[in-house]
């Protein structure tokens, strides 16, 4: 379900913003090797350009990766401006447990503002030691790691400080990231249906795990770019916003990088005055105070800078500080076009490989995907069930013939993505074999699955996935 609209909707030219420039940003990401999924430009308060690659939807949430760290500022803003804590407040002093028996200098000297700038001192992201040595405890594992610098010292971008900015939250407030944030911030905003993954000790991951859909995050945006104003009520104080978006720490030097402009408080500085929240694999908040506009992009891409680029190329350009002229073709035409984004050929090419030829179980050699068995299964409506088996659990999908099929399925590649939601497609021929696309259409991650018979009891299968074509995985199996 998607709630009320927040924001109205507006032709470009009316907010002076270019018709063209953005037809020639769409035309633009169609001739890049970027798989964007969703995108929303809204400017004056006004959406201005929207679009949505199918399969993907207005209705769908996504999953934000590290856009999720902007949020876990958020929540602490909001301690903050309640009270609850300050920004020099020790960060063992919020667990005594690890205070009686940390004496590292570094952990002892170590305050909240460092952990939100990203500047504890570590010169590794501590967040895999966290989890082995912390087990259940994740919150002890981060103490089991004292940095190698001095906190404030040293720049390195830090899941492990972001997971227990999320942890001093929750102990200081009695709820979690989620329930904290859902009266005071995200139900103002319209936002429902949010989901936050948990770690095993309760607490939301923080650096990580958050799911909105596209028009939420432009709203979350909105309430940046007002100083913390939403609809005339104030939902976070203005200092708290102009805190967090300014630079704080210095991150880099290079000019031409929008990881080096500076850090705030989980936000980024970018070039041209603007600021961002952002997560892996191409999940954009980006703020431009000086255009009056936010722009949200959700992909699964491996080139962030990439497509960074072709905003400030194409996007920067469009946003006028004259009135433009109304341009009738351009905007018939953008209207034409958005509706229409898609990742796939429509109508899918056919499956002409005979199903009752490659039908079976294959029991598959030994592979980094731990899948022991797959079995091929025609269903009664002409499409293709996919099986496959590993010494812990079986999965199955239908994989649609001509047009997707929903389902649930795990990721044979990431390990972390576990009976998600997905469209499964089936489609080749006797020459190219068999082709499998799974697309997790919650998230940036889309899988293939290309299939060949060297002989009729011997399978091969190369799994690959969208945004790290070079990880490719071979299985080899024989029919049973």
């Amino acid at each position: 379900m998607i709630p009320a609209q927040r924001f109205l909707r507006a032709i470009p030219e009316s907010q002076n913003v270019s018709s063209s420039q953005l037809l020639q940003f769409i035309e633009a990401l169609a001739a890049s090797p970027y798989e964007v999924h969703s995108l929303m430009l809204v400017r004056h308060h006004r959406v201005v350009a929207e679009g949505w690659w199918a399969p993907y939807g207005p209705e769908l949430p996504h999953m934000l990766f590290s856009l999720s760290k902007s949020f876990t500022a958020t929540a602490l803003g909001l301690a903050l401006g309640e009270g609850r804590l300050t920004l020099d407040d020790p960060v063992l002093s919020f667990f005594p447990a690890e205070e009686r028996t940390v004496s590292h200098p570094h952990l002892r000297a170590m305050r909240v503002r460092h952990l939100i700038t990203m500047s504890t001192g570590h010169t590794r992201d501590p967040i895999a030691e966290l989890l082995q040595q912390g087990g259940d405890h994740w919150t002890h594992g981060f103490f089991q790691c004292p940095p190698d610098k001095a906190p404030g010292t040293h720049f390195l971008y830090n899941n492990a400080a972001t997971y227990l900015l999320g942890a001093i939250v929750q102990g200081v407030t009695g709820q979690n990231l989620l329930d904290y944030l859902t009266p005071r911030c995200l139900a103002p905003l319209g936002i429902d249906g949010a989901v936050w993954e948990t770690s095993p000790e309760g607490i939301n991951l923080g650096f990580s795990g958050l799911r909105i859909r596209t028009e939420d995050i432009a709203a979350f945006g909105q309430l940046y770019l007002n100083q913390g104003l939403w609809q005339g009520r104030r939902l976070l104080p203005v200092e708290w916003v102009r805190e967090a978006t300014r630079a704080q720490v210095a991150n880099g030097t290079d000019p031409d990088s929008d990881w080096s402009q500076g850090y705030g408080y989980q936000f980024w500085r970018c070039r041209h005055a603007a600021y961002r929240g952002d997560g892996a694999y191409g999940q954009f908040c980006l703020v431009m105070p000086e255009r009056d506009a936010v722009l949200v992009i959700t992909s699964g891409i491996n080139n962030m800078q990439g497509l960074l680029n072709l905003v400030w190329r194409h996007v920067l350009p469009a946003l006028s500080s004259r009135p433009l002229p109304n341009d009738p073709s351009s905007q018939a035409e953008l209207i034409s076009r958005l509706p229409k984004l898609g990742l796939d050929a429509m109508p899918p090419s056919p499956l002409t490989i005979s199903l009752a030829a490659i039908r079976g179980r294959y029991r598959l050699a030994p592979n980094q995907s731990a899948v022991a068995a797959l079995t091929l299964t025609p269903t009664p409506d002409g499409h293709l069930h996919l099986e496959v088996e590993t010494d812990k659990t079986t999965a199955g999908v239908v994989c649609g013939v001509g047009a997707y099929q929903p389902g649930t399925f795990p990721s044979l590649i990431w390990d972390h993505l576990l009976n998600e939601p997905v469209l499964a497609l089936a489609e080749g021929d006797e020459n190219q074999g068999l082709k499998i696309t799974l697309r997790f259409f919650q998230s940036p991650f889309t899988e293939h699955l290309t299939l060949s018979w060297p002989d009729p009891h011997t399978l091969q299968v190369a799994v690959t996935r969208n945004v790290d074509p070079a990880t490719r995985r071979i299985w080899t199996g024989v029919r049973e």
